[in-house]
């Protein structure tokens, strides 16, 4: 630091400081304050689900639909 000059190294010091400090602030000011943090994530769908499909069928179904088509082939054949 000494060969920045006392002038420039006050500045480096202060950015640094701001550039830590202004996070810290922020998180402070929206996480602390309950009705601020509801009001951001109320306003916003972070996550959107599609409607729910039909079940997939069960594995005795799929064992009969199996039996078919291999009578359908057998049959063809």
């Amino acid at each position: 630091m000494s060969s920045l000059g006392t002038a420039k190294g006050l500045l480096e010091v202060g950015k640094f400081a701001v550039y830590v400090s202004v996070p810290i602030a922020l998180m402070y000011v929206f996480a602390n304050n309950n009705k601020n943090l509801q009001r951001i994530m109320g306003n916003r769908s972070y996550v959107v689900y599609p409607p729910e499909g039909p079940p997939p069928p069960s594995p005795e179904e799929l064992r009969e639909v199996a039996r078919e088509l291999a009578a359908k082939r057998s049959s063809r054949v």
